[in-house]
Order: structure tokens, then C-alpha cells, then sequence
């Protein structure tokens, strides 16, 4: 396999030092992500591009490849292409006849052409040779020089012939490491998803803070989005996980505080837990998913209530977005059905909140509030590597599991709709098979007829971490499928 990486052009744009920088940090994540997938991929960084190469051709480690360079951030688009070396612009007419003839059939197509080096011929010579051969010799419609149905596309460097044969979008943004890192406030709807993908995508290394106010159910459900975000788009840096139990918080605002003001009193408690995890963590700046006037406790006059209980960076993302663009994102980026299955949980819900909160009144509110409860909250915090949130948990029923499947057992693959899509599971024996998201699964397994269920994902992370969670509640008969290693 070979790809041309393509910087996102706001790298191209900065000054040389800052470009030869991203440049880098880029090629190390590329090398980071990649080299677990295969170990013989070369990662060659150029001042404009950065070609992956590896004589590897298997096809599902080039749809992995492939995924890996659409979700990281800093690269703009790639290429795969075939690599060559010419003699002439005939034979570049033959090397790119052999992998466009046939697919330009009842189409119009163009040639265009990228040089560098030292050649006898020009940019167009090349594109005039090779598009008459392609239009003499196949059955294409014509050549059609804007608004062709195809564009055959090349770069030749100095004796180095590159085919293009597909082009892919990819992230944008700038590559993970080049920027400080944050501390994302989740809690697994939608608005807090998207605002720690547009930071990740940013560049800025995103750790999660989660205020678990609902549940084991909840909390799961948050560390899976966490999870999600973090293995798809920011995998080449290690981040965490911080859980602050905040149900007596909770319980002292339900007590102390007036109806009205309960929203802004607990988003104020938030930011001052935040902060003192930030501080511990030594991070600057702290992310949250509000927009401007999307609820009543993000109001501006609420806002900036609330972050007078900070000095350290408050960043809002998303403060002018409207919640359909918002959703919107969350789809693209595959997070949409999180949201849509996360379990319901009881927080701090005011009958009549007030949309213009009075400071003197707040301070006032928070004087009987036991500080005391806040402070041990975040003594008991628990700070996680993101590898481990789907561990599962001391105390819990031991899951068995199984590298075959017992007769009348049913398999459910419960990796995301997108990995089934890119490498669907083989078996190589019959057997009854379900697809459930893991985002999902927690919901329907109520539902599911009473038999033995074995659960399977690529590393056996989050199956053992459900299953284990499902007996534990009682729910059936559970188990994990692990593929037999290779001999």
C-alpha cells in the first residue's frame, strides 16, 4: 500500500520552524497509530506531504489504514496511490492505462498533473499525451475539461511516477500534541461529544472529567463516548479519564438552594471541581459542550455567573452553533447514537430556572452550602488512563469466555456500525449472529429471548467490560467470544 498525506493548509500557512513542527508531530502520530497495524509501514515526511508505504496488501489492513488517516487530525486529504518509476511520457501513458483504462467507460474524464524535478516535459505535455491515449484506447464519453465525471490524477517526481487512485477526505485541523492539552467536561450528550471532537480535532490533547451524578448505567455510558472519541480521532496520545462522585453535591443544592438558581449553583460547583482537577493534572484550560441560550443556565448574564468561579480558561466550542448543526456533527463523526441511547439519569432539575441569575443572590444562595461536601468530592475523584475505563470493575462476577461457540449460543458483534462496515466478522462456521452497537446494547438486552449470549469486539475491551455488567444486573446469560490466535 502507498498513501500521499496532504497537510491541512492551515499548516502550510505558518512560518517554517511552526510548519516543520506540525510536520513532525504529524509523522509521529501517523508512525504511533499505524505501527500497530502493521509493522513494516514506513512513515516518510516531506516538506509539502508525507508518504505512507508498506509492501503490505492485505485488504483489510488497507481499509484499517485508511480509516486510521481519515480520523487523525492534520491531514487535509490523501491519496492512494500506485507508485512507479517511468522512462517516458509513453510509458507514463501505459502505467496509468493499466489502472484507469477500463474505469473511464461511458464516462468524461480529464488528466491532470502534478511535476517536480528536472524532466524534458511540461506539466500539460503530460496531460495532453496521456489524456489522448486514454481517450483513444478506452471507451470513455470524452474528455471534458471541467465538470468531468472523472479526474485521473498524477504527480511525478524527478523519475518517481505516483497514480493516484482514489482521493480521501480527511479531518482537517491540526495534528494532536502541536497545541496545550484540556479538560473536557462530558457527560455523553450530544453537546459535550462534539465539543471534545472539534478540540481533538484542534490539536489540543483532550482528557475527560465526568460528574457522575446518575449511576453505574450512566457512567458507563459516558465512558464509551469518551472511549469512542478518544480510540477514533486521538489514539496517538495517552489522555484520562477523571470521575468526581457528585451525588451528595447534588443532594446539598436540592436542600440548600432555590428552585430558580439549582442550574447555575451546580454548573458553578462543576467549574470549581474542574479546576482544582485541572490544577492536579497540571492542565490550563477547561472545555464544555454550552451554547449561548440553548438552556436557561446558558444564558450570557448565567455564563458569565458562572465563571466567576474560575481563573483558569473557560473554552465553549460550540457557544454559537445551533443544536441541528450540533447533531449534525455528531453523526458525521459516528457519536450520534450515544446521545440517543444514553440512560436517563435524575440531576438537578428546576421546576422554574431563572434565565438572569443576580450574583448577590447566588453568593448569598452558596454561603449555607457545606463546602465541605464539594472538597471531599474531589478527594475522591478517580483519575483513569483511557485504556482502562472499560476494564471491568473489582467485586464484579467473573465473565467466561470462549475462542469457540457453544452449540445453540448466540453471537452479538457489538462494535460500532462503522468497524462491522470495515471489516466484517469471519467465522468461518455457521452460526446466529446480531449486530447490537455496544452504545445500544445496555437497552436491548431486556428485550433479547432467553439464551446464552456471547458478546465479541476487536479486543475484547468493551465485551467483557458488558458482560460482565449485564450479569451482574441480572440480565441473562452472558459471555465473551475472543477469534482464536493464529498459529
Amino acid at each position: 500500500m502507498h498513501f500521499i498525506v496532504k497537510l491541512f493548509p492551515e499548516i502550510t500557512i505558518k512560518s517554517a520552524p511552526v510548519r516543520k513542527r506540525f510536520t513532525r508531530q504529524l509523522q509521529n502520530n501517523l508512525r504511533s497509530l499505524l505501527k500497530p497495524l502493521d509493522a513494516t509501514v514506513k512513515v516518510i515526511r516531506d516538506w509539502e506531504k508525507i508518504d505512507v508505504v508498506s509492501e503490505n496488501d492485505d485488504e483489510q489492513v488497507i481499509a484499517k489504514a485508511k480509516d486510521i488517516l481519515s480520523c487523525t487530525p492534520g491531514v487535509a486529504f490523501f491519496y492512494e496511490v500506485s507508485a512507479f518509476t517511468y522512462e517516458d511520457m509513453h510509458d507514463i501513458y501505459e502505467k496509468t492505462a493499466s489502472i484507469w483504462l477500463d474505469a473511464l467507460e461511458g464516462k468524461t474524464f480529464c488528466v491532470r498533473v502534478k511535476r517536480s524535478g528536472d524532466q524534458e516535459f511540461s506539466s500539460i505535455d503530460v496531460e495532453k499525451y496521456v489524456g489522448g491515449g486514454l481517450n483513444q484506447h478506452s471507451k470513455a464519453l470524452g474528455v471534458k475539461l471541467k465538470g468531468a465525471d472523472v479526474t485521473v490524477k498524477m504527480e511525478i517526481k524527478n523519475q518517481n511516477l505516483y497514480v493516484v487512485r482514489e482521493q480521501i477526505a480527511g479531518l482537517g485541523g491540526f495534528p494532536l500534541g502541536t497545541q496545550d492539552p484540556v479538560l473536557s467536561l462530558i457527560s455523553g450528550g450530544f453537546d459535550s461529544t462534539v465539543a471534545s471532537y472539534l478540540t481533538i480535532k484542534r490539536g489540543l490533547r483532550t482528557h475527560f472529567c465526568f460528574f457522575s451524578l446518575g449511576g453505574r448505567d450512566h457512567e458507563i455510558g459516558c465512558k464509551e463516548v469518551a472511549y469512542y472519541l478518544w480510540h477514533k480521532f486521538g489514539a496517538s496520545h495517552q489522555v484520562r479519564f477523571v470521575t468526581v462522585p457528585f451525588e451528595e453535591v447534588v443532594g446539598e443544592i436540592l436542600t440548600k438552594v432555590s428552585d430558580a438558581n439549582m442550574g447555575v449553583i451546580l454548573k458553578r460547583m462543576m467549574l470549581r471541581a474542574a479546576t482544582k482537577v485541572a490544577e492536579h493534572q497540571g492542565i490550563q484550560a477547561l472545555v464544555t459542550g454550552e451554547a449561548v441560550a440553548q438552556v436557561s443556565s446558558q444564558t450570557l448574564t448565567n455564563l458569565s455567573i458562572i465563571d466567576r468561579v474560575t481563573d483558569t480558561l473557560v473554552m465553549r466550542p460550540l457557544v454559537t452553533m445551533d443544536k441541528g448543526d450540533i447533531i449534525d456533527i455528531s453523526r458525521q463523526i459516528g457519536a450520534e447514537e450515544f446521545a440517543a441511547n444514553m440512560p436517563e439519569y435524575c440531576g438537578v432539575i428546576s421546576r422554574k430556572p431563572t434565565t438572569r441569575a443576580k450574583i448577590d443572590k447566588v453568593e448569598s444562595e452558596e454561603q449555607g452550602f457545606d463546602f465541605n461536601i464539594l472538597e471531599q468530592a474531589i478527594e475522591k475523584a478517580k483519575v483513569e488512563p483511557i485504556q482502562q475505563v472499560m476494564a471491568v470493575a473489582d467485586g464484579d462476577l467473573e465473565v467466561d469466555e470462549f475462542t469457540y461457540l457453544p452449540t445453540d449460543a448466540v453471537l452479538i458483534d457489538i462494535r460500532h456500525p462503522d468497524e462491522i462496515e470495515a471489516a466484517p466478522l469471519q467465522l468461518g462456521v455457521s452460526a446466529e449472529t446480531l449486530e447490537i452497537p455496544f452504545y445500544a446494547l445496555l437497552k436491548q438486552a431486556d428485550e433479547l429471548p432467553k439464551r446464552q449470549y456471547l458478546l465479541y469486539c476487536d479486543q475484547g475491551v468493551m465485551s467483557k467490560m458488558h458482560a460482565s455488567h449485564l450479569l451482574n444486573g441480572g440480565v441473562g446469560n452472558f459471555g465473551v467470544y475472543r477469534k482464536p490466535s493464529k498459529s
